[in-house]
């Protein structure tokens, strides 16, 4: 399964960057988290257990982190729950008109039999609302706050 999200968001790409690669502060800027706390490194290397809501779901896993500012990208490694084993990358390309933001989620299925349902539940259910609601809270934070 490969998911791809992205948009466009109209300010500096060192403010960009700067305000979306700070995983701790997340729940304050995003009202969908609810919590990202580091259990080993940090600020730009380690293990983060991160919380979310998916609607009124409760969902949380255990992430591998890395932030390469010299890229300007994040990696993200889930290390647990339904998404063990999945891939995150967030790329970040300067336009025109600021930043296009894209996060790319990758997961190869434990049991490839399963894979079309488990990709409408993760890629589906979760992925797709989760992951353009933090984009567009990110750009609505953004671009009120230049």
């Amino acid at each position: 399964m490969k998911n791809r999200c992205s948009i466009l968001i109209k300010a500096s790409p060192e403010r960009v960057f700067e305000v979306t690669s700070d995983v701790i502060r997340w729940p304050a800027c995003l009202p969908h988290y609810r919590w990202v706390r580091w259990m080993e490194g940090g600020p730009d290397q380690g293990i983060l257990h991160m919380g979310a809501l998916r609607g009124a779901l409760p969902i949380s896993w255990v992430s591998e982190f890395r932030r390469d500012a010299d890229g300007r990208s994040l990696h993200f490694f889930h290390r647990s729950a339904m998404t063990r084993g999945m891939k995150v990358r967030w790329i970040y390309e300067d336009c025109p008109e600021g930043v296009r933001v894209t996060i790319v989620h990758d997961l190869e299925f434990r049991v490839p039999l399963l894979a079309p349902l488990a990709e409408a539940f993760l890629g589906g259910f979760l992925i797709d609302w989760v992951a353009p609601r933090t984009l567009s809270a990110f750009r609505h934070l953004l671009e009120a706050r230049p």
